[in-house]
């Protein structure tokens, strides 16, 4: 069933009730104008002068200061506790991607439930932006233009084949799986593609490396300042 609520053609900045770091929403927003909270999210859209076009959530975060703040935005409440509020908001926005902040501190519960979520593949193509990595699930085919040097993860929550070029450290061919081989810290020699056999598998990089990414999951065209 469709339950889209937030459309926009242009990327979403979505926040979260976690630390959210100055710098990190001016990258996002930067690149992705459209400003969502979810729940407690809305708090720190507050603190930072944003004001959402949309709060979705449970609102068991919402402070009343936040909602009294924003007299124009639209408040979707689901009151369901089966999702986290990431994937409430995730399923609920139509957008071309999300870059999402504020779901990887303090707490590591929170952490793990918001890369469960991604690598379902929820939603838009969603980048979550941590202090010093971006986090996204990759598609079953991907290309990367990197430079030499740059840091790849790769970080199984399923066992999944990959077969990659362009890496330090040979993966190709190999089967990945979270209680067995994983793929982090290689790092690329030039461009990188990867191709896996099955959906499952997350990417982590610097942050520094944001619009290649977005790039590579939604082409230039989708991005504003590409």
């Amino acid at each position: 069933m469709k339950r889209t609520n937030v459309q926009s053609s242009e990327g979403v900045t979505l926040v979260g009730g976690g630390f959210v770091a100055p710098e990190n929403l001016s990258v996002a927003t930067a690149l992705a104008p459209v400003v969502v909270g979810a729940d407690g999210g809305a708090n720190a859209c507050k603190s930072a002068g944003l004001t959402p076009r949309a709060v979705i959530g449970d609102f068991d975060s919402l402070d009343d200061a936040a909602r009294q703040a924003f007299p124009d935005t639209a408040f979707l409440h689901v009151a369901e506790q089966d999702t986290t509020d990431f994937e409430k908001s995730l399923t609920r926005i139509d957008a071309p991607f999300i870059l999402a902040t504020g779901f990887t501190a303090p707490r590591q519960d929170h952490t793990l439930a918001v890369l469960s979520v991604l690598a379902r593949r929820v939603g838009p193509p969603t980048v979550v932006l941590g202090e010093a990595d971006v986090i996204f699930a990759a598609p079953l085919e991907l290309a990367l233009d990197l430079k030499p040097g740059t840091r790849v993860s790769l970080f199984p929550l399923a066992p999944v084949t990959v077969h990659a070029t362009g890496l330090k450290w040979p993966l190709d061919g190999l089967t990945l799986d979270p209680r067995g081989a994983l793929g982090t810290s290689n790092e690329a020699t030039g461009d990188v593609t990867l191709r896996f056999d099955a959906p499952g598998c997350l990417v982590l990089m610097p942050l520094a490396r944001l619009p290649s990414v977005l790039r590579a999951l939604v082409g230039p065209r989708a991005v504003r300042g590409q």
